[in-house]
């Protein structure tokens, strides 16, 4: 980039970016290991979504920051700028030449800022509702107020939402047959039921699965109470579970240790479009790990627990992507409050032959390095 391009571009910067603007989307990529940044406004600076293929990273910015950070990524990595105000739609490209290019128009997108300050426009699920599965968690009062205490677990009921919401417009689906492996006592199930048909009006069938009868009992009547008339729970057993017709969705939350393997499993065989995972307690690989070379890695017991949990993880999205889904493992602290904060997701997508096997091998080198013997590695070979 040219010493006089530079100075346009920064200029050009400085002027369209300030405090005011609500989103910001960075795309067109000409050299990022990134292929998308989002940055969206927040109760305090602004938030920088940074996607890859398979990942998203974070990073908190202060309003100062900004401007920079904006004009540091369109210099080195991307060609086009898109930023919106409440008004306003700002556009800025970078031609093949290397001139820079403005446009304002009328922003005739939505644009939803997540300040905090503004609930009501921020979240999937908005206050003021009657929501009967956040009354009865008590995060709503009954004329539909977020109750103050409970606004971090509201807050990641969304976000949870967002997962959804983002990969079921991606899939283009109008509807959906979903089933909820280790449901447990079906908080996000039905809120991820009402949502879909209530909301997004989508015909939603959906089946929560648990090996609790009396658990799944009192989800059943509750599911009755609702009026939630294609919202049914089953007892069993994950690894033995079939169904009866095609499933669109998996969804697996806490199905502890190898039960979400079976979970990711059964969605690969039914050519399930998406899977959306919180895995639970990765004990498997912990018993089996270890390495003449690296040991380093094992030895101290909280850090060989956090490998394995790690290789765990790691081991099912390369799974999942060679099995055709486009996959990301992304940050997620569960409103359980528990420590475990990855949340992987896998949408049904065309992965090259040439990348399938290359995450393969990755997958059988870390097998090979540390003596590995993965359950749903397992079942995917066997069933070969």
């Amino acid at each position: 980039m040219g010493f006089k391009m530079e100075k346009e571009l920064d200029q050009v910067i400085k002027e369209t970016i300030n405090d005011k603007i609500i989103k910001i989307v960075l795309s067109n990529p000409k050299s990022s290991k990134f292929k998308k940044i989002t940055i969206a406004k927040k109760e305090k600076g602004y938030q920088a979504e940074k996607l890859t293929d398979t990942q998203a990273f974070h990073e908190n910015l202060e309003n100062n920051q900004l401007a920079l950070f904006c004009y540091q990524y369109m210099e080195d990595s991307f060609k086009q700028l898109n930023a919106w105000d409440k008004e306003i739609e700002y556009s800025i490209k970078i031609s093949k030449k290397g001139k820079v290019f403005v446009n304002k128009s009328n922003s005739s997108a939505s644009i939803k800022s997540t300040n905090t300050n503004n609930r009501q426009k921020s979240y999937y699920l908005e206050e003021g509702t009657i929501i009967p599965p956040l009354v009865d968690m008590g995060v709503f009062t009954k004329d539909g107020k977020i109750i103050k205490s409970m606004y971090d677990k509201y807050r990641q009921i969304n976000k949870f939402l967002q997962f959804i919401d983002e990969a079921i417009t991606k899939a283009d689906l109008s509807s959906v047959n979903i089933v909820d492996f280790g449901c447990g006592k079906s908080y996000l199930t039905f809120v991820v039921y009402y949502y879909l048909t209530f909301i997004k009006k989508i015909k939603v069938t959906m089946t929560g699965l648990d090996l609790k009868e009396d658990v799944i009992k009192k989800c059943q009547e509750t599911a009755k109470r609702y009026g939630y008339d294609n919202l049914t729970f089953k007892v069993g057993d994950v690894a033995l579970y079939e169904s009866e017709k095609p499933v669109d969705i998996v969804i697996t939350l806490h199905a502890c240790d190898t039960a979400t393997d079976f979970a990711l499993y059964h969605a690969i065989r039914w050519n399930t479009k998406i899977i959306i995972s919180v895995p639970c307690c990765q004990h498997e690989l912990n018993a089996q790990i270890e390495s003449e070379d690296y040991n380093i890695l094992t030895r101290y017991g909280l850090l060989k627990e956090r490998t394995a949990a790690i290789m765990t993880d790691a081991i099912r999205a390369n799974l999942l992507e060679y099995s055709g889904y486009k996959t990301q493992i992304l940050e997620f602290i569960d409103f359980t409050h528990t420590p475990k904060n990855l949340l992987i997701r896998g949408v049904k997508s065309r992965i090259p032959k040439d990348h399938k096997d290359k995450l393969l091998s990755e997958v059988e080198a870390l097998i090979k390095e540390y003596h590995l013997n993965p359950t749903l590695y397992k079942l995917l070979i066997n069933a070969k």
